[in-house]
């Protein structure tokens, strides 16, 4: 008896964040935002969090938008024409069209360890995994509690290292420090449900992402996005290979330092560099503490730390080329400290 193939499922078709929709349209977020309220040239779909989800017709439809425009027609004419008749209107005599739009971003994976009992369970709902969709989010290794993942091991290194804690005091931030700087994660995030002020503020200085329970899926997707490189596609010169942004590099006073010193070029790249970085240092860490604070602004203030953090990265990069350039030690000043918060 001959056995019949079944079909395979049908792949869900790709949604896109407006940011995805804007890079790949190369339109403004706000242009975008003025045609849809204004114009009713879209209606994306909402996840129960209110985050706009925009096809890939949508996006074929602002590009044609775009385009159509700069030929001189009004946007407000054409709004609700859907983008064949947009396709039509662009090129009436059918003459060859343009490359095809890619059919979505292409996704970085990022690994993820967790610590904490029912937190895999949380990262693997779609209300938390539904907002990556230019990031795949996988959990390497999962443990109970601080003891069971200290006595290890790990099976690999986790880019992300995600804790929950019902009380965080001075001893448990030591070991959760620890456990980061031992397993090589590039970032920390940590829920806590009890704990003192002085102790949250030490963790946030020293570089983690510090939430107090209740926290929702989405809120804790939110943080996780902080963290996460905004355009993991385009790298240059192997800059960010990760798509986890790293922890801040130097401190204030190393970055003083360098902006102090003199040197050889004479356009005073050194200072002009530090500087930037510092000012990087301070709205990410400003934008750390809103996205703390503000539950209602979270999902901005969770793209802005990105933006932030991840300018930041590269312009450390850039430091360290322009430190190899001129000879500075930046080894022997002192990288930051993250368990010591007078450090930054």
């Amino acid at each position: 008896m001959q056995k019949t193939t079944q079909p395979l499922p049908a792949q869900p078709a790709p949604l896109f964040r407006i940011g995805a929709v804007a890079k790949l349209a190369g339109i403004p977020v706000s242009t975008l935002r003025i045609w849809e309220l204004r114009h009713q040239a879209f209606s994306p779909s909402k996840t129960t969090g209110q985050h706009r989800l925009y096809s890939q017709d949508d996006v074929l439809k602002a590009r044609l938008l775009k385009q159509l425009s700069r030929d001189g027609h009004l946007v407000s004419a054409i709004a609700n024409l859907d983008a064949s008749a947009l396709g039509r209107l662009h090129n009436p005599a059918g003459l060859p069209a343009e490359p095809p739009l890619p059919p979505a971003l292409t996704a970085k994976t990022v690994s993820l360890a967790v610590i904490g009992a029912g937190m895999a369970g949380r990262v693997d709902s779609k209300k938390f995994t539904s907002h990556f969709l230019s990031h795949t989010i996988r959990v390497t290794d999962q443990f109970e509690g601080l003891a069971q993942a200290g006595a290890g091991p790990f099976r690999e290194r986790p880019q992300i290292l995600l804790v929950k804690v019902n009380t965080l005091h001075d001893t448990v931030r030591a070991d959760i420090q620890a456990l980061a700087r031992q397993q090589g994660a590039l970032q920390t995030v940590v829920l806590y449900s009890f704990a003192k002020e002085s102790v949250v503020e030490a963790m946030r200085v020293g570089g983690v992402l510090v939430r107090r329970e209740p926290v929702s899926d989405y809120e804790l997707s939110d943080l996780v996005s902080s963290v996460l490189v905004v355009d993991p596609v385009k790298r240059v010169d192997g800059v960010l290979s990760d798509a986890v942004i790293p922890a801040r590099k130097y401190s204030d006073d190393t970055l003083s330092y360098v902006a102090s010193i003199s040197t050889n070029v004479l356009c005073e790249c050194p200072r002009h560099v530090a500087e930037l970085i510092a000012q990087l240092a301070s709205f990410e860490q400003y934008s750390q503490e809103c996205l703390n604070k503000s539950d209602e602004d979270a999902h901005l203030h969770a793209y802005l730390h990105a933006i932030s953090g991840s300018a930041r990265a590269l312009f450390e990069r850039a430091l360290d080329m322009v430190a190899e350039h001129e000879q500075i030690a930046l080894a022997t000043i002192g990288p930051i400290n993250p368990t010591d918060p007078t450090d930054r």
